[in-house]
């Protein structure tokens, strides 16, 4: 069984969540008679650079950026063991994002930033699955939300913002809108919050951004599903509430190309394979969104 989680990076054993979404796609735009490629984004020779890409999405992102010759791949990560485990190219550096100064040369000379860095919960240990019930998790000292997706990513932001990229593109999480959503009380780490707190200060920083608050994430292949907008956590209410990881990678690439997806914050979840269109419309995906936080 595919692991489901709410987190960027996080366990697998969080997975009590699962629901079906809200198909909300809509046909591609063909009143202003203008194509996908005539509204897309040059992005050729683009230095991107993936912070998190030691986590399960983030080295999805890393590679599917990595093996397309229009953009020169950049990762960052947070120890050498990290670095060993995505291959140990020179282009992975290593980093601490609530260190700000140790992120910085990772930083020089990019034009675009995917964030996908994200506090990771621990399971107590103990926990016995036979005897039901759910496991308890908690943050380690230092690692806790407000460390990590607050000030590590308002570092990343401030970093980005002196360089002058061109854009950022932050992946959260849905159930923002709900302060007692079940993963805020995880660890008591308050993570939904503390992720809304960085959407709302890199909404407010001037910079170009794509805001993706992504539903469960699965370990499953990108690429075979309809993928589904929407916002405010309306896709929450519905039945499916899931997406791949290497779909959520491959929208936050797409993101770059697009002036659809600019200034703009979205949930992102799929329909069920087998189920519906598999999505290769990007800009019309983008184009059904208009909300900015």
């Amino acid at each position: 069984m595919a692991s489901v989680s709410f987190f960027s990076t996080p366990p697998s054993c969080i997975c009590f969540f699962r629901k079906r979404c809200l198909s909300m796609t809509s046909g591609p735009c063909r009143g202003l008679g203008l194509s996908t490629k005539a509204m897309a984004t040059d992005t050729s020779n683009l230095t991107v650079l993936v912070t998190g890409a030691g986590g399960r999405t983030g080295q999805l992102a890393y590679k599917k950026i990595k093996g397309r010759p229009e953009y020169m791949a950049r990762g960052l990560v947070r120890t050498e063991e990290s670095k060993s485990k995505i291959g140990g190219a020179d282009d992975v550096f290593v980093g601490d994002i609530r260190n700000i100064d140790s992120i910085s040369q990772a930083f020089q000379g990019i034009d675009a930033l995917i964030i996908l860095t994200s506090a990771v919960p621990k399971m107590k240990p103990g926990f016995d699955p036979s005897k039901g019930g759910r496991p308890e998790f908690y943050f380690e000292d230092g690692s806790y939300p407000e460390q990590v997706d607050w000030i590590g990513q308002k570092n990343q932001i401030d970093t980005a913002k002196e360089v002058g990229v061109k854009q950022i593109v932050l992946v959260g999480s849905m159930g923002g809108t709900d302060v007692n959503h079940p993963l805020n009380s995880i660890g008591n780490g308050s993570i939904l919050v503390w992720k809304r707190k960085a959407e709302q200060y890199l909404a407010d920083s001037g910079l170009p951004y794509t805001i993706i608050r992504a539903g469960g994430l699965q370990d499953k292949d990108g690429g075979i599903r309809e993928l589904l907008a929407g916002r405010d956590d309306e896709l929450l209410k519905t039945d499916t509430r899931t997406i791949a990881r290497a779909d959520v990678a491959e929208v936050c690439i797409k993101a770059l190309q697009h002036e659809e997806a600019k200034n703009k914050a979205f949930d992102l979840a799929s329909k069920p394979e087998g189920e519906g269109t598999p999505t290769t419309d990007f800009r019309s995906l983008f184009s059904q969104i208009n909300t900015r936080f």
